[in-house]
């Protein structure tokens, strides 16, 4: 315990060197996470979400699901999925009732737990392997699936597949590697096409409505996008792994600045995986191979 409360400590002060109190949108709010696979610690993290009652939950390399408040404090939960032999989970939600969606990549399904970390549920297919999963206000789940299949399958609230579209390639509607998914504003299904590094946007029966994306470091273009999320007022944040920065835009793909760019040093990012919003508007960003979690207020103005 004492443990714990002194590295929340340590990393708060880290982040207060960087606090974006000072004005500069290059700084992160904070910096919190260390390497490790003690409860608290982080090893690779992969995928976070927050739920209700401001729970961030992560999962890591290591298939721990551990769960922070909202300034990285660890809660005391922790739990793994029932085997990591194959894979690790590598994509997270919140379904309609607020309990955590897990998207168990290498075994093939989507494991639903409670907040507290019981089992409810899960989802078998046949599917492929499982990136992300979102769930809309109907119930219907949607899943990102990659490996032998590239595609996404639309589920009822039974689990019953309904429709599925997708496949293999570079022409629109079809994927390379589909990594996060996301449910807009405009009630349209929002999907990082991560290989192909663009974003392509379909209704909720799989009828592509625009794609938007082009490989590159320049700001606009996209490198592996990883991740995405909205935040309140529809604006899309995307984690690219390859550019190591979030790039920020509007939902028809226009960018309204990047934040990070690679290194070590605080406001700087080492192939991240996943963010998520909270709902102050901040963007908790997973610095995945760096073991931590930086927290930014992303303003327009925030390119370097």
């Amino acid at each position: 315990m004492v443990r714990l409360a002194f590295h929340f400590l340590i990393a708060t002060l880290m982040a207060g060197a960087s606090t974006g109190c000072s004005g500069d949108p290059a700084k992160p709010d904070l910096v919190w996470g260390r390497k490790g696979v003690r409860d608290g610690d982080l090893a690779r993290p992969r995928s976070c979400a927050i739920g209700r009652d401001d729970r961030l939950y992560v999962v890591d390399f290591t298939a721990r699901i551990q769960v922070y408040d909202l300034d990285g404090k660890h809660l005391g939960l922790t739990w793994n999925t029932p085997d990591y032999r194959k894979g690790r989970p590598s994509g997270l939600g919140i379904d309609r009732q607020g309990n955590l969606m897990v998207a168990d990549s290498h075994y093939c399904c989507v494991r639903i737990y409670s907040p507290g970390g019981e089992l409810l549920r899960t989802l078998d297919g046949p599917f492929g392997y499982i990136s992300d999963v979102v769930q809309d206000e109907e119930g219907n789940y949607y899943l990102a699936e990659f490996g032998e299949v590239q595609r996404i399958t639309k589920l009822d609230s039974e689990g019953k597949i309904l429709t599925r579209w997708g496949s293999q390639g570079t022409e629109p509607g079809q994927f390379s590697r589909p990594r996060a998914l996301a449910l807009g504003p405009d009630g349209l299904l929002y999907v990082a096409d991560a290989c192909n590094h663009r974003i392509q946007v379909f209704d909720r029966e799989g009828e592509l409505i625009r794609l938007w994306g082009t490989p590159g470091e320049a700001v606009g273009e996209l490198m592996y996008p990883y991740d995405l999320a909205f935040d309140a007022s529809g604006l899309l944040y995307i984690a690219e792994f390859g550019n190591h920065r979030v790039q920020k835009f509007t939902t028809e793909g226009k960018s309204l600045g990047t934040w990070g760019g690679p290194g070590r040093e605080p406001g700087k990012l080492h192939c991240p995986w996943g963010l998520a919003v909270d709902r102050f508007g901040r963007v908790h960003v997973l610095d995945t191979e760096n073991h931590r979690v930086q927290r930014i207020n992303f303003r327009d103005d925030s390119t370097p």
